[in-house]
C-alpha cells in the first residue's frame, strides 16, 4: 500500500492505494488500482512545508503515520486487499474446487525423469496426441481415485490445471501400447534418476511374488502350433490366488531395494510356479540394472538349486528361507536337537551350520536339447526357535490339535467328510489312504489311521525357520535381521491391492495388462519417495523404527490428503485454497519443503509452487 495524492475540481485529496495484476473491463491483464482509504484534502494535514507528502510517508513506513487514521493500516503495507466481484447469472458464481496434487506429483514425476522420457518417445515416435499427459493422468489417477481407463480420462476436469490436452478418449489405451512397449527403458530411468537422486542402496535387493486377479470366467487359452506344441502361454490363468479367488490371475514378481523404494516387476500366466519366475525376473531387470553386487532375500518359495546357482554365477549373494518341514530327517533332527544353540534370552535361540551341496542342472540349448550338469557348491544353514514364531503357529493349528484331541477322546461321535479328511492326509498312515473315493471316513477308523509319529514330528518343529545364505561369513543373527526385512515388500503389495486397487484388472490383452501394472508400479514408487521424505523430516514421527522402513504417513492417508487438496478460482485469476491446513496436508507439504501462505494466490503463484517440490 501507498499514499497518493489526487486532484478532483483542482482539491487535492490525500489517500490510500494499492495496485494489483488484474484484468480490466476489457478482459486484458493490467495493473488495477484499488483505493483502500480515502484519508482527505491535503490542506487539513498539511504543515505548509513543502516536504510535507515525504514526510508523511516515510512516517507510515515507520510505522508512526503524522495522520492518526492512518495507524489500523501500519505494518500492513506489504498485504494485499483483495476485492473478488461476482455478477450474477455468471457460472462462476457456482464454485467447483480444483486438485492441487499436480504440485507435489509433477516435480515426484520429473524427478524419475519420466517427463523428459515421454517427451522424447512422443519426439521419435510422431505421436499426436498428449502422450506425457495421458501418463500423468493414468499414474496421478492411481493415486488419488484409482478407476477404469475411461473414468480416469474423466478425472482430467478435476485438476487446477488439466492434465491432457487431447480430446480423444481412445488415446488412453494408444498411451498404454506406448508404456508396454518401452517397459525396459522407463525401468532403467527410475533407476538412474533414484541412483543420482538418493542413492540406490542395492546392498540388499528383497524378492516376492504375488498375483492380481480378473473378473472374468474363463482363463486365456495357450496358443498350439500344429504339432500341439505351445507357442505362446495365455496370460490370465487359474493359479494358487493370494485372495483365494476363484477367477484367472496374473503373478507379478517384484524387486525392492533396501531403502524400500522399489527396483523393477517382471509378468508371468497365473499358474506359474513362484520359484519358476525368479530366474527370469532377473534375467529381464535387475541383472542388466549395474547395481553391482547384492545379496537377494526371498522366501522359501525361491529357494532351488537353479535359482541359487543363477544368482551367484551373477556374482551376487542370496539369503533365502527354506522348508524345513520337507527338509531331510537329519536335518530336522539337527535343528531340534539343543545342542549347539546360542540362547538369547528365554524366547530366542540360533544356530548355524556349513553345508555342502551337489546337484544336477538340467539346462537347454536352443535346440531344445537337454544338458546335464552336476554343480557343487556351499551355503550356510541358520535355525532359530522364536516363542513368537511357536505361539502364532500354535494359534494357527489349534483347530486341527483340538479336533485330533476331541477325536481321540470320542471316535465313535465322528464322521469326517472328505474335504476335512484332506487336511489330515499327511498325518495319516499310508496303508490306510484310499487314493481313490472320497467316501465318508467313520470317527473310529479315523483314530487308527493317525500317524503319532507323523503328528509329533509336526508339533515338534513349531517355533523353528531355517535360512539358507551364500554369505557364510555373514554373523547369524544379522542374517536373520536381514530376512525379516522381507515383510516389508508386503507392505508394497498391500499398497497396490489397496490404495491403488490395483485389482482386479479391466483391460484385457497382455501389453494393456502389463502396462497397467507399470503404471500401478510408478504410482508405487511415487508415493514411496513422498512417504520417504515424511519419514526423514519427522524421524520421531509415529512411524519409529528404522527410518529406511518408516513410511512417514499410510499410503491411505497420503492419497486422501492429495486428493482433499484443492483451490478454489476466483474472477481476476485469483486462487484460494481449500483444506490445506489439515494435519497430514501440511505434513506433506512441509516435508517436502512447501510453505504455503495464508493469501490469495495468482496463478504463476500456484504453479510457483511446483518450484519449491523437494523430492531428492
Amino acid at each position: 500500500m501507498h499514499i497518493e495524492v489526487a486532484n478532483n475540481n483542482g482539491t487535492k485529496y490525500l489517500r490510500l492505494a494499492r495496485c494489483r495484476r488484474g484484468t480490466n473491463a476489457k478482459g486484458k491483464r493490467t495493473i488495477l488500482k484499488d483505493i483502500v482509504l480515502n484519508i482527505g484534502p491535503l490542506s487539513r494535514f498539511s504543515d505548509g512545508k513543502a516536504d510535507y507528502l515525504e514526510r508523511l510517508k516515510a512516517s507510515f513506513a515507520a510505522g508512526a503515520p503524522l495522520i492518526e487514521s492512518l495507524m489500523p493500516y501500519v505494518g500492513k503495507s506489504s498485504e494485499a486487499v483483495h476485492v473478488i466481484r461476482y455478477r450474477d447469472g455468471d457460472p462462476a458464481c457456482n464454485g467447483e474446487p480444483k486438485r492441487l496434487a499436480a504440485i507435489v506429483l509433477d516435480p515426484v514425476f520429473s524427478a524419475l525423469g519420466l517427463d523428459q522420457f515421454f517427451a522424447s518417445v512422443k519426439h521419435a515416435s510422431k505421436i499426436r496426441y498428449d502422450l506425457q499427459g495421458l501418463v500423468r493422468l493414468l499414474v496421478y489417477g492411481r493415486i488419488l481415485e484409482p478407476a477404469s481407463k475411461c473414468a480416469t480420462m474423466e478425472q482430467n476436469g478435476k485438476y487446477h490445471e488439466p492434465l491432457v490436452s487431447s480430446d480423444n478418449p481412445d488415446n488412453v489405451y494408444d498411451a498404454l501400447t506406448v508404456i508396454d512397449e518401452n517397459a525396459e527403458k522407463i525401468f532403467r530411468r527410475m533407476n538412474t534418476c533414484i541412483k543420482r537422486g538418493i542413492g540406490r542402496n542395492p546392498s540388499l535387493v528383497f524378492y516376492d511374488v504375488t498375483n492380481f486377479y480378473f473378473e472374468i470366467a474363463e482363463a486365456d487359452e495357450d496358443v498350439l502350433d500344429e504339432s500341439g506344441g505351445v507357442v505362446e502361454r495365455g496370460l490370465r490363468k487359474f493359479g494358487v490366488s493370494k485372495e483365494n479367488r476363484k477367477q484367472p490371475i496374473v503373478q507379478i514378481g517384484l524387486f525392492m531395494d533396501d531403502n524400500g523404494i522399489p527396483v523393477s516387476f517382471e509378468m508371468f500366466p497365473g499358474n506359474t510356479l513362484d520359484h519358476h519366475t525368479l530366474k527370469p525376473a532377473m534375467e529381464r531387470t535387475v541383472d542388466g540394472f549395474g547395481l553391482g553386487r547384492f545379496v537377494l532375500v526371498a522366501d522359501r518359495g525361491m529357494y532351488s538349486a537353479p535359482n541359487m546357482c543363477h544368482v551367484t554365477d551373477a556374482g551376487n549373494g542370496y539369503i533365502v528361507s527354506k522348508s524345513l518341514r520337507k527338509s531331510t530327517a537329519a536335518t530336522r533332527k539337527w535343528a531340534t536337537s539343543p545342542e549347539g544353540y546360542t540362547v538369547v534370552g528365554d524366547r530366542f535361540r540360533r544356530k548355524s551350520r556349513i553345508v555342502q551341496r551337489e546337484v544336477t542342472l538340467v539346462t537347454k540349448d536352443k535346440n531344445g536339447k537337454e544338458k546335464r550338469e552336476k554343480r557343487k557348491f556351499t551355503e550356510k544353514e541358520v535355525v532359530y526357535w522364536s516363542e513368537a514364531f511357536h505361539r502364532r503357529e500354535m494359534h494357527e493349528h489349534k483347530s486341527f490339535l483340538d479336533f485330533v484331541e476331541r477325536l481321540r477322546a470320542n471316535p465313535a461321535g465322528f464322521r469326517v467328510s472328505a474335504a476335512q479328511s484332506k487336511s489330515l492326509k499327511k498325518f495319516l498312515k499310508d496303508e490306510y489312504l484310499n487314493k481313490k473315493t472320497n467316501e465318508v471316513v467313520d470317527g473310529r477308523k479315523l483314530v487308527a489311521m493317525i500317524d503319532d509319529e507323523k503328528l509329533n514330528a509336526f508339533n515338534e518343529l513349531m517355533g523353528y525357520y531355517m535360512i539358507a545364505t551364500s554369505e557364510l561369513d555373514t554373523p547369524d543373527q544379522e542374517i536373520i535381521d536381514k530376512y525379516h526385512g522381507l515383510t516389508q515388500i508386503e507392505d508394497q503389495f498391500r499398497e497396490m491391492k489397496g490404495t491403488l486397487e490395483a485389482r482386479p484388472v479391466f483391460v484385457n490383452t497382455p501389453e494393456h495388462i502389463h502396462a497397467h501394472l507399470l503404471v500401478c508400479f510408478i504410482a508405487l514408487t511415487m508415493m514411496r519417495l513422498i512417504q520417504r521424505r515424511i519419514a526423514l523430516s519427522e524421524p520421531k514421527s509415529d512411524a519409529g523404527g528404522d527410518l529406511r522402513w518408516s513410511y512417514g504417513m499410510s499410503g491411505e492417508r497420503l492419497s486422501k490428503a492429495l486428493r482433499e487438496w484443492q483451490v478454489l478460482r476466483h474472477p481476476g485469476d485469483q486462487y484460494q485454497m481449500v483444506n490445506s491446513s489439515g494435519e497430514d496436508i501440511c505434513r506433506v507439504l512441509a516435508a517436502l519443503g512447501v510453505n504455503l501462505r495464508p493469501v490469495i494466490y495468482t496463478k504463476g503463484g500456484v504453479s510457483a509452487l511446483k518450484a519449491k517440490v523437494k523430492v531428492f
